[in-house]
């Protein structure tokens, strides 16, 4: 064996060493500024940290002992051993331990750490005088340099895969110690071939039990590597296979802006049970759908005959899936051998033309108010209407690529007040609603009705969501209204008709979608829009729901 393997030996990484060394060796090994000290697998080790590193790039966790996950030169650094110059740095492995703290120190702020498996500390070498040069080839991050592009494209990840996904793990004792390690190394598996990166898939993990466990939110990790070890921290917890409360607390508590979730990504949770849950799973699969959180189930060792008797319900899988139409769900035999169902797995996850559940009725439509301005209405009242009208779009998620509103004004003429794509904040859009003026006039809502579907709608003919038309009006019309409302049901657009004092039922009942008392509202007061409102949130969201059946 040539001197330089084993040095490899004496650290557990692969190093390309100058000349012969042994373990206690007086030549220091040189590692990269991204070695950190979880890469070093000895109580003692002399290593030689280069020049150069920026001071932003290091993670450091601990102050004087530092988790093993922190960069030993961003350590050496942030301990005065040595400075961004670099130079020679003894390491010493130290136990794991509880609350690393946070400091600043020589242009290094260090993180805080609830707990990790093992320490390290860092003190000056005995061979200080050797200056930062040297080569090293380790699994850690390269160098600055030639490859500093190659590196970027790494960092951000598989940009063709973003999606934030929650891996839900079996952590009962249904599963057991032995088992839940190799459900673990799965779980690292899959997470290794996703690509994770800052502008790839993100993951977090739940383990399930008695009681959930959130064990690391999407924000923790972004870096494949930083995930593996993460998973490998993760202790058996045993207890009850509560998969159902798990799930309901992972879509519920999982999925924020401050845990890490992203706009516009699609929000996934793969749910791994052993064997089957110990309690109802189907309504925790609906809050997830109602959350547009897409769920997968991994199915591992099926109830056999005999066991059928002990399961609450054994169409759980079906009831639990995003849709049950056999995408959701995947079925490992047992945990030997399952290297074969990583890619089949991935390439489920990374289908983001699949995650259908991440449509909700909240982030999918357009909806465009029609409002009336006739004379017979008055100030007053029409300020009454546009409250109406905000408190039905301040329920939606707007933005550029979920929920848009647009609004249009009638009297004998038209008006449009912004169109779906003018304003893509739910604080812009309300903003202007309040600041619409009343026109005053006469009626003409069919007029109106084609309009608006012409020239709001039909840009968006072909766009991804729903699109709704809300009419209020407070008086008969002047002109025919069947016509131009069933030239924009026979468009695609679903209509709701809310009348006021003097609106006539049969015209309402014209120009309201199928099934008619379902899209027909009326009152005889303007302040009986306020109660209305919450019914026509419901009933868009009801036919959404339906359309994606």
């Amino acid at each position: 064996m040539s001197p330089a393997w084993i040095s490899v030996l004496c650290l557990g990484g692969y190093f390309l060493l100058p000349g012969p060394v042994n373990c206690e060796g007086a030549a220091p090994i040189a590692i990269t500024c991204f070695t950190r000290g979880l890469d070093i697998r000895k109580e003692k080790a002399d290593v030689l940290c280069p020049g150069g590193c920026l001071l932003q790039d290091f993670y450091v966790f601990g102050n004087i002992v530092y988790a093993s996950l922190s960069s030993i030169c961003g350590a050496a650094i942030h301990r005065g051993v040595i400075t961004s110059s670099g130079g020679a740095v003894r390491v010493y492995g130290l136990p794991g331990r509880e609350n690393y703290s946070s400091v600043a120190s020589n242009g290094i702020q260090s993180q805080t750490l609830t707990r990790w498996s093992s320490s390290f500390t860092v003190s000056k070498s005995k061979n200080e005088g050797l200056e930062a040069t040297g080569r090293a080839v380790s699994t850690a991050r390269p160098p600055a340099g030639k490859r500093q592009k190659k590196t970027s494209d790494k960092k951000a990840g598989n940009k063709d895969c973003k999606a934030d996904i929650a891996f839900l793990i079996d952590g009962s004792f249904n599963i057991g110690q032995r088992r839940f390690n190799l459900q673990k190394n799965f779980v690292g598996k899959v997470a290794l071939m996703l690509g994770i990166g800052t502008e790839g898939p993100h993951v977090g993990l739940v383990q399930a039990s008695e009681h959930p466990k959130i064990e690391f939110f999407l924000k923790n990790f972004t870096s494949a590597k930083d995930v593996l070890f993460a998973i490998k921290e993760v202790g058996f917890r045993g207890g009850n296979s509560n998969t159902g409360k798990a799930l309901k607390h992972t879509a519920q508590k999982f999925f924020s802006a401050d845990s890490g979730v992203r706009k516009g990504i699609p929000k996934v949770v793969v749910v791994f049970i052993d064997g089957w849950p110990s309690d109802d799973i189907e309504e925790a699969g609906i809050v997830a759908r109602e959350f547009g959180v897409n769920v997968f189930i991994v199915s591992v060792a099926k109830p056999i005959p005999e066991e059928l008797g002990m399961v609450q319900d054994v169409g759980f899988v079906d009831k639990a899936v995003c849709r049950s139409n056999g995408f959701f769900s995947y079925h490992i035999p047992s945990w030997f051998g399952t290297t074969k169902y990583v890619k089949p797995l991935v390439q489920k996850l990374c289908a983001h033309e699949q995650m259908i559940c991440s449509k909700t009725c909240y982030n999918s439509v357009n909806i465009a108010f029609l409002i009336d301005g006739s004379s017979s209405v008055g100030d007053s009242n029409f300020r009454l209407m546009l409250e109406f009208v905000s408190n039905i779009a301040k329920t939606f998620e707007i933005s550029d690529i979920g929920a848009k509103i647009a609004a249009v004004q009638f009297t004998y003429d038209q008006r449009t007040e912004f169109s779906f794509t003018d304003y893509t904040t739910k604080e812009n859009v309300l903003a202007v609603i309040r600041n619409i003026r009343y026109m005053s006039g006469g009626t003409a809502t069919g007029d109106a009705i084609s309009f608006t579907v012409r020239n709001v709608f039909g840009p968006m003919r072909d766009g991804p969501n729903k699109n709704f038309l809300v009419i209020v009006t407070d008086g008969q019309s002047y002109d025919d209204v069947q016509a131009p409302a069933a030239a924009a049901h026979k468009a695609g657009i679903t209509v709701y008709s809310i009348g006021v004092a003097w609106a006539p039922l049969d015209d309402l009942k014209d120009m309201a979608s199928e099934p008619k008392e379902t899209h027909t509202f009326f009152t005889r007061e303007f302040s009986g829009l306020e109660q209305i409102a919450t019914d026509i949130v419901r009933g868009i969201c009801r036919d959404f729901l339906e359309s994606q059946q």
